[in-house]
């Protein structure tokens, strides 16, 4: 990857967290405030949200009957989910010890909070942290592959995918093989120390 390419994906993160940190204030101070993992709101806002709650019998009145003919495939789920939750912290705790990479925080990832608002009937509130459950999980999984993917074998494909992790641009290219380990050791590195790499390939001596 050249120096220019670089640049501009480290431009690119540093801008994602800006828009991400900008949209948060934004929310907050247009909805709630938020106090620690809390969200607040002001009781006339409250009021409001539990005007316009949708009673059960409604709510499952007004359903489409493939919505709730889906609902026991849906929560079934919930054991692949539950297994791949256990089974992946449990590997992560083992293995990037071993490693010496610092283990992926599950609370950035899963936010169960949205049992909170007062507009959500009990079945809504349910199937909203059942769905941020599953994505969050998806986005904690997929972000402890990353750093294994970038411990073992951080090579990108040759043929383009739909969907990459934030990891993957920083990847070796497709076949090139120019000082492939010494690069390896480079990423093995960053993972340790996300910000030296910024301003230098070069792996410090003391990581070899």
């Amino acid at each position: 990857m050249n120096k220019k390419v670089r640049g501009i994906l480290d431009q690119i993160t540093v801008l994602e967290e800006e828009l991400r940190k900008e949209l948060r204030e934004n929310e907050e101070n247009v909805l709630y405030e938020l106090r620690g993992k809390k969200a607040l709101f002001e009781k006339k806002i409250k009021d409001a949200h539990k005007r316009m709650k949708m009673g059960i019998h409604t709510w499952i009145s007004t359903s489409q009957p493939q919505n709730m003919l889906s609902v026991p495939f849906i929560y079934s789920m919930i054991f692949p989910l539950l297994f791949l939750d256990i089974s992946i912290t449990i590997y992560q705790g083992i293995c990037f010890r071993l490693y010496g990479i610092p283990a992926v925080n599950r609370g950035d990832y899963i936010a169960i909070d949205r049992r909170s608002l007062a507009y959500l009937n009990l079945f809504e509130k349910i199937n909203c942290e059942y769905c941020g459950y599953a994505n969050g999980l998806i986005a904690y999984s997929m972000e402890i592959a990353a750093r294994t993917e970038q411990y073992w074998c951080p090579i990108k494909h040759a043929r383009k995918t739909l969907i990459t992790h934030k990891r993957y641009p920083y990847f070796i290219d497709f076949g090139d093989a120019t000082d492939l380990h010494s690069r390896i050791d480079a990423l093995r590195y960053e993972l340790n120390h996300p910000k030296i790499l910024i301003k230098t390939k070069k792996v410090p001596e003391s990581s070899k």
